[in-house]
């Protein structure tokens, strides 16, 4: 299954404990979703808090198999940093797409979605709708 053209998954979170747990935790929810690539890109190069675009293009670099990268981000200059580098259009790979989702509900379904091998649009698509999850 490794060498299929599956969606990869960026997690992007000012924390790369953050990152890290959300990454392990979609994997793990999603049984299958081991053969997805997931790449946290979590705080910065010196290990601190805050987001590193240098991180986030190697994270993306890591996880592209051709069918596409789903970005999912936490707070505020995290967006701002996936969009710089969509912006500059030669840092990230082809079909890169910042996903506007939550980030835990959001990156499990991604995963999930993922691991059926579906496209881009279905893994953003899927991580969106987590928006509509009602806890109670």
């Amino acid at each position: 299954m490794s060498d299929e053209r599956l969606v990869g998954i960026v997690l992007v979170s000012h924390s790369a404990e953050v990152a890290s747990s959300v990454a392990a935790l979609s994997k793990g929810l999603a049984g299958g979703g081991s053969a997805v690539p997931v790449a946290a890109a979590g705080g910065t190069e010196s290990g601190g808090l805050g987001t590193s675009a240098e991180l986030i293009a190697a994270a993306a670099a890591a996880v592209d198999r051709g069918a596409g990268v789903a970005v999912l981000t936490d707070l505020g200059s995290a967006v701002l940093t996936v969009k710089a580098l969509l912006a500059e259009g030669d840092e990230l790979p082809e079909q890169t797409r910042l996903v506007d989702a939550p980030f835990v509900e959001g990156a499990v379904a991604a995963v999930v979605t993922a691991a059926t091998g579906a496209d881009l649009a279905a893994v953003e698509s899927a991580a969106t709708e987590a928006f509509t999850y009602r806890k109670v």
